[in-house]
């Protein structure tokens, strides 16, 4: 018993932090379906979800929202929650290391209510598995004892919602994806909708733009609310800084070729990678360590914050043989291509028809 209370009381002292942490970072989230700007074909199902679990007084079915970081996961599920009026609980995959912090989590949870689960695909196999029957029946199984001693019990609980984030949507296992009722990629923002979330967001934080320069964020903010928000914060204090009440086009421009990003939103770590591929290995192709050894980013980073945006972008295509990167690439670098970009884009080529075969 002495153990279960410590394991408990870990996962309590955790839930605080990460709380604090969440909710100091809070002010410019939206607060309801209706404040939220962007994936309008999902909201619009979503309302529908959830106005039929509340005539009936259910919980709504286990959702699975997958996509790049920075794009909503976490605060569209904290608006289901309030679109419920039911409790929420946020915890991370990685820190449910073990049987006694998930029950202890579980049996916390109130009727109807939401758990947001991130990092879902990070999850304890064991913790993943136990989630199974809880998932589908509410019941978590359980031993109890050791050896000959030892055995199995149900505890039921609460009826809730279990809505799981990822970027990795490749990384969950079928029986665990199979569970949820709702599965969504959310996309990424055109530049008018971010736009629309600068200026909603520059008003809270109390500070004019200007609409070419909104317009002009939008664009570099990689279809991405949380970029477009650091960037408008980072402007805000060169705004400041020249002594104006509003961010001008000017300034918006000035503020971000001082934070090294170019018209198109890419990064002074972008443009390492793209040159490291086109300078050091001839356009490519070239594998994910070997870039990552040669660039000095950690391979997982590349591949998850920035090769997605470089490849919606067509300047990085993947192949069988590594990565390479494409015309587009040199020509924003303003790089000459030489024979081997030729000969790759012919491989690129032949391996692409050979696949669609």
């Amino acid at each position: 018993m002495q153990e279960d209370m410590s394991s408990s009381n870990r996962y309590v002292s955790m839930e605080i932090i990460e709380n604090e942490t969440i909710d100091s970072e809070n002010v410019l989230r939206p607060l309801s379906l209706k404040e939220f700007i962007g994936q309008e074909d999902f909201k619009h199902n979503l309302k529908i979800y959830i106005q039929a679990a509340k005539e009936r007084n259910e919980s709504l079915d286990h959702v699975l929202l997958y996509g790049p970081p920075g794009i909503g996961k976490t605060t569209l599920s904290r608006i289901i929650a309030r679109e419920l009026d039911v409790d929420f609980k946020i915890v991370s995959g990685p820190s449910l290391t073990n049987l006694s912090e998930l029950a202890s989590l579980l049996t916390s949870l109130s009727t109807n209510s939401v758990l947001f689960i991130d990092e879902i695909h990070r999850l304890n196999h064991i913790v993943e598995e136990a989630l199974y029957p809880v998932m589908e029946d509410f019941m978590f199984d359980m031993f109890i004892g050791k050896g000959p001693a030892a055995r199995s019990i149900r505890l039921p609980i609460n009826k809730f919602t279990l809505i799981g984030a990822t970027t990795k949507a490749g990384n969950i296992s079928s029986p665990l994806r199979d569970r949820f009722g709702i599965i969504k990629r959310l996309d990424l923002y055109t530049p008018e909708e971010l736009k629309t979330i600068i200026k909603r967001s520059s008003h809270i934080l109390d500070v004019k733009i200007d609409e070419d320069a909104a317009l002009e964020l939008a664009i570099r903010s990689r279809g991405t609310p949380r970029i477009a928000n650091r960037f408008l914060k980072r402007i805000r204090d060169f705004a400041q800084h020249e002594n104006s009440d509003t961010i001008t086009l000017k300034i918006a421009k000035h503020a971000l070729s001082r934070l090294g990003v170019d018209s198109l939103g890419l990064d002074d770590v972008d443009r390492v990678i793209l040159t490291t591929i086109i300078e050091k290995y001839g356009g490519g192709p070239v594998g994910l360590e070997t870039i990552s050894a040669a660039s000095g980013e950690e391979a997982v980073t590349i591949e998850d914050i920035y090769e997605p945006y470089l490849m919606q972008i067509g300047f990085v295509a993947r192949t069988q043989r590594g990565r390479t990167c494409t015309k587009l690439a040199y020509e924003h670098l303003n790089i000459p291509m030489n024979d081997d970009y030729a000969y790759n884009l012919l491989t690129w080529k032949k391996e692409n028809n050979e696949r669609n075969d």
